[in-house]
């Protein structure tokens, strides 16, 4: 079992702006008033700037592009309706927002075995919609694949039981925690778990004071530490500006890189950055409008493949 990988997939948006269903529970999103297809071209410059810069690092990047038939302004956020796992399943998910659930295409799992790997079995949990019940990918779930833990803050877009069921079925050991944010003076749930978290090889990215249960806190520190992480601590301003939402993955040549925006990376302090360098080079690509509209930076617009060759 590998943490890391270094292939990616990653879907080149056509539609992209504020989603107005997702904006109920993203309080990261904001509003503009921008002409919508000014905010995709800024969308579409910063999505290739960013493929460029992880090819020329040496990390392969399978592109699909979004389609113009459906309505789909997140679809530049693909880890959240599919994962690829080492002994070859894809998971698909069950997705809050109706508009996304058009996300979900047939051919970019075949275009995924066009690039020569191989999807042996798909557990699909999208039924689970037709009953409310959500759990957004690797959005809502932070693998640790090497000791076959499963990180999830609950919320809207993360059920507890779905996620134990997820658990079961592909055999991890579930840590489950409540994460939360200040908005107008009152704490809400975050969204997804993966802007306040990410799990590297040997360390974690954590924003600790989102967990306001001690007992959660506890546990959570505990599982990180048993399996010998370094926890790098991030504030809750930090975490607004995504320095939680990073992604470490590996290159060709076998180097580890945690990839994280620009606005992220300079949030990070002196002392961060080089806990953060003992492990992985920091590569950071600027995702100013994509965050603004899409309430989602780096880390979500990448879905791993772990699949096998064929």
């Amino acid at each position: 079992m590998k943490q890391n990988t270094d292939t990616l997939l990653m879907i080149r948006p056509v539609g992209f702006r504020m989603n107005e269903q997702t904006a109920v529970n993203n309080y990261f999103q904001e509003s503009g008033n921008e002409l919508q297809a000014t905010v995709n071209a800024r969308a579409q410059a910063e999505f290739d700037n960013f493929v460029s810069l992880l090819r020329d690092n040496g990390v392969a990047v399978i592109v699909a592009d979004d389609t113009k038939e459906q309505d789909t302004p997140d679809s530049v956020f693909p880890n959240n309706w599919i994962s690829f796992h080492e002994n070859g399943n894809a998971v698909v998910y069950p997705m809050f927002a109706e508009n996304r659930r058009l996300e979900r295409r047939e051919d970019v799992l075949e275009l995924i075995e066009e690039n020569g790997f191989v999807i042996q079995d798909v557990y699909d949990y999208t039924e689970a919609e037709d009953e409310g019940i959500f759990l957004e990918g690797t959005g809502s779930i932070i693998l640790d694949r090497v000791n076959r833990k499963a990180y999830c803050a609950l919320s809207e877009r993360a059920d507890e039981d779905l996620f134990i069921e997820f658990c079961e079925d592909l055999e991890y050991f579930p840590v489950i925690f409540n994460a939360l944010q200040t908005v107008d003076g009152a704490r809400k749930p975050i969204y997804h778990t993966n802007v306040m978290m990410n799990v590297g090889e040997s360390f974690a990215v954590v924003c600790l004071d989102s967990i306001d249960d001690k007992k959660e806190k506890k546990n959570l520190v505990q599982h990180l530490k048993m399996d010998g992480k370094e926890i790098i601590s991030i504030t809750e301003e930090q975490m607004h500006r995504f320095a939680g939402n990073m992604l470490e993955i590996q290159n060709k040549a076998n180097q580890k890189l945690l990839v994280m925006s620009e606005a992220a990376f300079r949030s990070l302090n002196s002392d961060q950055i080089s806990k953060i360098e003992n492990y992985a080079r920091i590569l950071y690509t600027p995702l100013p409008t994509i965050e603004k509209y899409g309430g989602g930076s780096a880390r979500c617009m990448m879905a791993e493949i772990f699949l096998p060759k064929k």
